[in-house]
Order: C-alpha cells, then structure tokens, then sequence
C-alpha cells in the first residue's frame, strides 16, 4: 500500500513536481539577493524620520514599505503622474527602480501557476500535494529499508539509484514536507478556503480636522523604529477627515494626521502570525538564510524523481514476458516470485524453461498474487524471494504473507522457498527465512528446506536446481546466462572518418539493410521497418549488454546508418571504429517512437551536437516533402568534425533543409549551440508560433544548456520548453 502511494504520484505528476521543485529553487535565491543589495538602515532610526525625509525629497507621497529584507520603497503621485523608487533610509532619495524583477516575476508566475491563473494554481497545487504524498510515503519506505524510524541513518548497501534515492530523501524529507505543506495553506488561502482573521483597527470617535503637522514630531512615528515598521500609508491629500495607517510587526494603526496622536490600535491575531509565519518559512522573504537551505533541499526532487522512475524501470524491465505461462488452474508447478529490481524474475525464468523442458506444466506469478484456491493441480510450489532493505517483502511480494496468514488451511502441494540476497547484508535472505518461518507455522509441508543464492550466483542456483531435480526424481540442471536478444548480422558498407585532429575520433558508419523475411516485412518487424530516430543495438564482442545508437537513416534509404564517437576505453565504440567495409556486427532493432518528426507539415527546429546530427540527419534526409526545416548543429571545428558537412549543403539546395545554423565550440571566440540559438531568437519563436516541433539530440549538458535558452525565448510568448512538451512539440533524445 505504501509503495503504491510513493509509486503513482510520483509517476503521473513527475514533470509538475519537478518544476515546481526547480522553480522554488530559484525562487529561494531572490530574497538573498535581495537582502544583500538593500541599503543599510540607518541605527535607531524612527519611522517619523523616515517619512520626513522621503517626503522632503518627493512631494505627494502616498506609502511607504519596508521588506523583509530591509528594502524599503515609496510610491507617490507629483504633476499628474505616478512615481516609485527604492529609498535611501539615510538620505531619502532613490537609489534604484522598484520594479519588480521581471526573472523573478516570471519565475513566480512558473512556480504559482505554470502561467495559466486559476487552472494552473489547481495544477501546482496537485503537485504540491503529491509531492507530500511522495515525502510521506518515501519517508514511510526510507524507514522500512533501513529496518526502522531509530535506524534512519544506518549504512545503505545495494544499487546506486536506490541508494541515491534514499540518501537524498533522509536529508530532504523535513524541507520537502515542510515546503509542501506551506504551499497547501497559501493555495488554501489564496482561494478563500480559510479564514481571513485580520485585526483591523476599529474606527475612531473622531478626528482633528487638522492637517500637515509635521511628520518629524508625530509622537505615534517617533517611538517606532524603522526595523520593525512594515508600511505607512499616507492620508488623501485635501482630506482632513483621512488618517495615516501604520503597519508593523506587532499590529495596524490609525493615526490622526492634524495632532500626530494614534487613534485606534489592533494587535495582529494570533491566525495573521501563524499565516505570516507560513508565509515566510515557505517563501524565505525575512529568512534568506532559510530559503537558500530549503532551495538546495529541492534540488533533490529532480534527482530522486529520476532516480525512482529508473528504479520502477528496472523492476519493470526486469520482468520478463511469461509467454509459456500454463494456466494457473492447470498447473502441476506454481513458482511464486518476489522481486524487487527485477533479477529474481530472470531466475524464475530459467528454472521454468528447464522444468517446461522436463515435461512440467509451469505457472509463474509475483507472490502477492498467491491464492491456493487458483491453483487446484499444483504438485509443488517454488517460491523464489528476494529481500528488500533490511529483512522487508520486495516489491511484488508485499501481500503475500497477509495472504498466507488469511488461509485456513496451507496447500497440499508441498513447498521449496530460495531465498536471493547479498551476504554482506546484516538481513541476508530475511524475507525469504520469514516466509519459510510462516509456512511451517501454518503446517505447509516442505520439499527443500530453505536454500539461498549469494549475489545472483549462478553456480549456487544451479546446485539448489540439482536438488531440487533430486527431489522430483529426475535431472535438472539450471544453466542461468543473462538473456541475448535477438540479433541481425550486419555488413559494414564504407565509413566516412571525423574528428581525428581535435582528438575525438568519430564515424558516419554504413550497413547493408538485412533481408527479412515476408512475414518480417508485412509485421513490420525489425530491420524491415524502421525510421531516423529509431535504435539500433549493438552486440559487442565478448559481452551480452547492449549499446544503442539513434539510427540517422531510414529503411526507405536502403541502408542503415549510424554515427559513432570513439570513448575512452569503450568496449562497443571502440570496436565499431575498427570495422573495415566487409566486417559485420550483430545488432537488433529498438523502435522509439518519442523522436520521431512525425508527418505534419508544420515547421522542425532540430538542434543537435556531435554525434547528436546523427538522427537529425536522417530527419532531413527524409524530407522529401520540403517541410521547412531548420538545423542548429554544433560542433568542436568545421576542418574536423563538420559532420554531414557536404550532405546538409546538397539538402539545402534540394530543399529538404530550410536553414542551417552552426556553432564551433574551438577557437578564439567559442560558440555553443544555445548561443545560436539566442542569436536567432526571432526565428525561433516566429517558428515556434507557427507551430513548430523543436527535436534535440546530443549529450545531457547540450541539451540542458538548450532548454535554458529556450526558456529566455519562450518567456514573451507565455510558453515554457515544460508546456511544449506536454504538446509533444519539444522531445529529446538525451545520452
């Protein structure tokens, strides 16, 4: 349950989590800003004073503020015409404009309401909501890997991302709570969902009739020290009967502009503290020092954000397609599954592939999925668990002992639980024992006694299969290898070489088209089918993990082609450049439908560096129908590495390319390809209005470098590169 409530509120409000998350933290870093830019006030000053030198210096004054960062502005009304300034406390004159940070007032705008007012404010405030949930819930979890609240801190072990995740969410969780939460109240507030709760002061029995008494000698200004005074607000000028109003940290009053007297005074109410206080600790204005720290804490939300969603990859991945699944009523053989990262399922595979081979009818299932009564032939139950954190049921195991403990009786079939771990751990196969431990209690008889595999071992599942072979009367043997897809063999037509004189060793690298077979071509399976944009996997030599290039040519083309950088000590890219025209290399197809161009007629804006031309290349190459097409492409230095350099000039006078924009990121005046992207903003967001699709390809630095200057263009039009995406007209094919 709690997994779940971590689960899909982070899955479904990810990107409105993270941008929310991203924006406070630019947010946090203004009232620093503006705390350290304000001018120092002056050392027991009063507000009297203050006001009188503001008003020598602007006649038709009308209020005065001071921020919480000390920041104090005066807005007033002279010839006909409004004014408003930062002031000089010292002085009274201006010292700079007090217009609103038009960065941060964007930002704002981002951060409320994603610029789209009352349904962007109800957006935000999912995601404030789910982000919560999610540090709630994750905190639940944290707690449980680490085998209790007492052992939040204890030593993590496993798989980077997990603990990455972990690690971030014990030092984050207080700031993220406490920022989501904050955000609920001021969005509750914002809609009128709470009480106001404002202390006004009453009006008073009557007034002076007097006016312009002096403001140095008013007695209610002069015992008010500028420090803990927020704002005066001047009386209309001609109005006799109108009155100054005070604000300051303790309260509002009225004060009688002919005597200088206070007239009416409300203390502020202990609901304005509290919502103040809200107010502050959400965000940072009158505790900058604050703000920053619980900025930097949402720098977190982005990572963990990846970091679970690789988590939920892994664990979806590692689940393989059960294609020979017996029904689970027909079965002689129930494997039971409990895996978390999704290892434990390539296992179950394995040993339901060899006792397949032994004539048995197999049933794998996760073991939250257990029920006997599903199960009317089984002979015998394998459970193959995995343990999470410290000793707690894995991902798809977490309802099967609340299962067990609800049946009335245990199963006839007889039982062998293999317990998967890590020895290292203090809670080696813990879930696995307690399992074995329940079944027993519940009198389910034993086939095995309980067995564990040390680290993924292969050799000890093979030894317990052996066992297990023993105990059916019969051999088995569990030969468990890592699964190789299925390849084509591919023959390397002529290469075109980049790169060597700035030391970085590329190739535009040409395969034959396979041949598939009648059946391939009319399904549209592998190499039969396939467009720029698409994967191609590699199958190195000496090794069964993949690598995946973005594949810069389509099947109309008639061949397939890649672009390959050699790295440093790189199994697959290494061997890729050594290829000569003959040599042959297995690989297989991956389709990636998310970058794809996609048949409309409206405009591309394809922005790529390096290798990242390769698929651009193939989108241009594949525009027969002139769709206008613009390409940024940035490269180290055109005398080495402009790839494409010919082809991009043949395609733009047979126009399949409309314009081409380049960066040289070598030399004495070094230009990325954001920069060109600035430098045409007029283009760009002409294009962008028309419709444009915008489609980036390179590394991860490029392609975050590009998203900022898109950001600077989009802003004037009220579009973000976020809202883009929402449209699927801005995608990304990052490494």
């Amino acid at each position: 349950m709690i997994r779940a409530l971590h689960r899909w509120p982070g899955l479904i409000a990810l990107v409105i989590v993270i941008v929310l998350a991203l924006s406070g933290v630019a947010l946090s870093v203004f009232p620093a800003a503006e705390r350290l830019a304000a001018p120092q006030l002056v050392a027991g000053q009063s507000v009297a004073d203050l006001a009188a030198r503001v008003a020598a210096t602007h006649p038709g004054l009308e209020e005065i503020r001071r921020a919480p960062s000390g920041k104090i502005t005066a807005w007033w009304f002279e010839g006909g015409a409004p004014g408003s300034a930062v002031i000089d406390p010292a002085t009274g004159a201006d010292v700079g404009s007090a217009d609103p940070n038009p960065a941060e007032r964007w930002l704002t705008n981002l951060h409320r309401s994603l610029f789209l007012d009352d349904a962007g404010r109800l957006v935000m405030t999912a995601g404030a909501a789910a982000l919560l949930v999610l540090t709630l819930s994750g905190a639940a979890l944290v707690a449980r890997r680490t085998g209790g609240w007492r052992r939040w801190f204890a030593r993590l072990r496993g798989p980077l991302a997990g603990r990455l995740d972990v690690e971030l969410a014990r030092i984050a969780v207080l700031g993220l709570a406490l920022s989501a939460t904050t955000a609920l109240w001021m969005t509750a507030s914002t809609f009128d969902l709470l009480p106001d709760g404002a202390a006004r002061p009453a009006d008073p029995a009557a007034v002076s009739g007097q006016m312009e008494f002096p403001l140095e000698r008013m007695a209610a200004l002069r015992v008010v020290p500028v420090k803990s005074f927020r704002k005066l607000s001047f009386p209309y000028e001609g109005d006799p009967q109108d009155m100054f109003t005070l604000s300051t940290d303790m309260g509002t009053g009225l004060i009688d502009q002919g005597t200088g007297e206070m007239l009416t005074w409300a203390d502020l109410s202990p609901w304005q503290r509290v919502s103040e206080t809200i107010y502050m600790l959400h965000t940072g204005q009158g505790a900058a020092a604050l703000g920053l720290i619980l900025g930097l804490i949402a720098l977190s939300v982005p990572v963990m954000g990846v970091t679970g969603a690789l988590i939920w990859i892994a664990g979806r991945r590692g689940r393989p397609r059960l294609r020979d699944n017996a029904p689970a009523g027909r079965a002689q053989t129930v494997i039971l599954v409990g895996s978390e990262g999704g290892s434990t399922w390539g296992f179950a595979a394995t040993l339901a592939r060899a006792l397949r081979d032994a004539g048995q009818a197999v049933h794998v299932a996760p073991m939250s999925a257990f029920d006997p009564a599903r199960h009317s032939r089984a002979e015998r139950f394998l459970i193959l668990a995995a343990t999470y954190g410290e000793g707690a049921a894995p991902d798809s195991a977490k309802e099967f002992l609340d299962r067990l403990a609800r049946t009335t009786t245990a199963p006839v079939a007889p039982l062998a639980v293999l317990g998967f771990g890590d020895r290292s751990f203090p809670a080696f196969c813990a879930f696995a024992a307690e399992v074995d431990a329940a079944a027993r209690a519940k009198g389910w008889a034993t086939l095995l006694p309980l067995d564990t595999v040390d680290r993924q071992s292969p050799q000890d599942f093979a030894r317990w299969g052996r066992a297990l072979g023993q105990a059916l009367g019969r051999t088995l043997e569990l030969d468990h290898q890592p699964a190789r897809p299925a390849a084509d063999i591919l023959t390397l037509i002529s290469r075109r070489d980049y790169g060597e004189a700035v030391r970085a060793p590329t190739a535009i690298l040409r395969f034959a088209l396979p041949r598939a077979s009648l059946w391939a071509r009319l399904k549209g399976r592998g190499f039969a089918r396939f467009q720029a944009g698409d994967l191609m996997g590699i199958l190195p030599e000496g090794s069964a993990v993949p690598r995946f290039y973005s594949l810069a040519s389509g099947a109309c083309d008639g061949f397939v082609e890649i672009v390959v950088k050699k790295q440093p000590g790189g199994l697959c890219s290494g061997h890729l450049l050594a290829l000569e025209p003959g040599d042959c290399v297995q690989a297989f197809l991956r389709r990636n439908p998310g970058f794809h161009a996609g048949r409309g007629r409206t405009p591309l804006i394809l922005i790529g560096a390096g290798t990242g031309i390769g698929p651009l290349a193939g989108i241009i190459r594949a525009n027969s129908r002139r769709r206008p097409v613009h390409l940024f492409f940035g490269m180290r230095h055109p005398d080495s590495d402009f790839l494409y350099g010919d082809d991009l000039a043949a395609w733009r006078s047979q126009g399949r390319l409309t314009g081409l924009s380049t960066a040289i990121s070598r030399g004495a005046r070094p230009h990325y390809v954001q920069d060109a992207l600035r430098a045409d903003a007029a283009r760009v967001a002409e294009a962008i209005r028309q419709g444009a699709k915008v489609m980036v390809c390179g590394g991860r630095d490029m392609a975050q470098g590009v998203g900022r200057a898109l950001e600077d263009i989009l802003a004037p039009m009220n579009l973000t590169p976020a809202m883009l995406k929402a449209g699927e007209r801005y995608v990304e094919d990052v490494y």
